[in-house]
């Protein structure tokens, strides 16, 4: 089996998480050939600013099989960047999978990308989503046909799981697995905004309130965009 190019979209300000979840997975599995993408291959900083390098530029990049997007706080830039978004629409028409971690849904979004798709995201970002014409769930790995998506940061090592066992077969996704010894046992209920409890959600939602708001205000403007365009 021909490995398939898989473009893993590096950016400022992403969740490392997002993008090295996925990263170990695919590494280890020998249905991917991985290239690490950017708009540059300029380093730049990852959220807590860790630094991180493109391998290929997007002027150079192959076509591409499988899109991937992280998400994280660089994401409101990618909203209404028209680069990025011409490169993953460029890619898009030929690509087996367009794929996604986090709020990298959003960007997918962003591109019409998932226009009539079902499709989830970081807990935090589900109403954004929405904002959308996006069907969207909350599960861990969302799959509609070639689009498939994964939830919040850790959902990442799922998803590159769900993809191996898709591509490779589900025998290759457990050797992966047992590789990487993904057999979580979290010391707390908190991971979700459903068995968090009250308190932390109401606390979670606060610190994070700001990140939310404004990145609410960019998917608004995007829209009126998009309906004064269609107005006669």
């Amino acid at each position: 089996m021909k490995p398939l190019k898989t473009g893993m979209l590096l950016f400022p300000e992403l969740t490392i998480l997002d993008f090295t979840g996925p990263y170990d997975v695919f590494i280890k599995a020998p249905c991917f050939d991985v290239i690490v993408i950017g708009e540059t291959t300029t380093p730049l900083k990852a959220e807590g600013g860790l630094t991180l390098q493109a391998d290929v530029a997007f002027r150079d990049c192959p076509q591409l099989d499988i899109i991937f997007v992280p998400g994280g706080r660089g994401i409101n830039a990618l909203l209404t960047n028209k680069v990025v978004l011409g490169f993953l629409q460029l890619h898009a028409r030929h690509a087996k999978y367009i794929t996604s971690v986090c709020t990298g849904s959003l960007v997918l979004a962003a591109a019409g990308l998932l226009d009539g798709y079902r499709a989830t995201t970081h807990w935090r970002s589900q109403e954004l989503l929405r904002m959308f014409d996006v069907k969207t769930v909350e599960e861990r790995v969302v799959r509609d046909r070639n689009r498939i998506t994964g939830s919040g940061v850790t959902s990442g090592i799922d998803f590159g799981l769900t993809l191996t066992a898709m591509i490779g077969g589900e025998e290759m996704a457990k050797i992966v697995q047992l590789q990487l010894e993904y057999n979580p046992e979290p010391p707390f209920t908190a991971g979700s905004p459903h068995t968090a409890g009250i308190p932390i959600l109401q606390t979670t939602k606060e610190k994070t309130r700001a990140m939310f708001d404004s990145r609410k205000k960019i998917i608004q403007g995007l829209q009126q965009r998009t309906f004064s365009a269609h107005q006669p």
